[in-house]
């Protein structure tokens, strides 16, 4: 008998984990601003290959409640009930592969973390990405999607990790295409964790140096999580953030293709997107009669 491996699509439309209207400036209504994520994930769906794959929704608040600050976490108990209620998802379908359509960077932490309790640790996580992601709460900026990688790695929030199915152990954990530490304790952060990095430049002409740390990354098995800053943004402007001399696409596909050609990857994440000009039309079409 085959056993056959079960591949899930979770649409994981979470924003709350972000706090960056600021940064939408040609958005004028802050708070649509910071639902975009809500608006990217439903995109991204749409947008995606249809092959077939189940696809779950994971329950996400979209009332504008006034966002406050606990415990150095902006939005800390919606995002704990959604948390809940994406490991909810996973615990009953038990996938064995896990695509994730975000949402905010944070809609990683469930599924790379229920993948590698599922392989007992036997899991490496390659995190494309113009930043690192290990702030903490009590940081200056509060938003948990800059808390991914920490939250991946069973640190931060203790009613947050406690939930989370597993952790994923920083010498299994690299960087790509980073270019922009915010802070100097940042850079510190992740020089004290022991987490190693590449650049755009780094991979630029080949996927070698990655390919090097696969080899000996301790684990047979690879999540992926590809945050769509990362992206060059004299090629394209996708998400929130625009640091230059980015990674282009062809760079990001070709990487993400030499990771599946050497290891197993058995969670991807597409996270961030921020569709500045269909936010824009929608803002607009809200405006106009027979359709409010």
């Amino acid at each position: 008998m085959v056993n056959q491996t079960k591949t899930i699509r979770l649409v994981y439309p979470q924003w709350q984990g972000g706090s960056i209207a600021q940064w939408i400036t040609e958005v004028k209504d802050p708070e649509q601003a910071s639902r975009g994520y809500y608006l990217g994930a439903q995109l991204l769906n749409f947008l995606a290959p249809d092959n077939g794959q189940e696809t779950y929704m994971v329950p996400v608040a979209t009332d504008l409640v006034k966002r406050e600050v606990t415990d150095g976490m902006l939005d800390k108990e919606v995002i704990i009930a959604q948390t809940k209620a994406a490991l909810e998802i996973l615990n009953i379908q038990n996938p064995d592969k896990i695509v994730t359509l975000g949402g905010e960077c944070s809609t990683s932490v469930v599924p790379f973390t229920y993948l590698s309790g599922k392989y007992n640790g036997d899991v490496a996580m390659v995190w494309i990405d113009a930043h690192p992601d290990i702030t903490l709460p009590g940081d200056v900026y509060p938003a948990y999607h800059a808390m991914a990688v920490t939250a991946c790695m069973g640190l931060g929030d203790r009613q947050i990790v406690s939930v989370l199915p597993a952790k994923i152990a920083s010498s299994k954990i690299l960087f790509v295409g980073l270019r922009d530490w915010e802070r100097d304790e940042i850079k510190a952060r992740q020089k004290q964790y022991g987490i190693q990095h590449l650049t755009p430049e780094d991979i630029k002409e080949n996927s070698d140096a990655l390919l090097n740390w696969l080899k000996t990354c301790g684990a047979s098995k690879v999540v992926v999580h590809f945050d769509m800053d990362v992206l060059d943004p004299t090629e394209i402007i996708a998400a929130v953030g625009v640091v230059p001399d980015g990674m282009k696409i062809a760079e990001v596909v070709r990487v993400i293709n030499d990771i599946a050609r050497e290891k197993e990857i058995v969670g991807l994440t597409i996270a961030e997107p921020m569709p500045r000009v269909a936010i824009r039309i929608k803002e607009m079409l809200n405006q106009l009669p027979l359709l409010k």
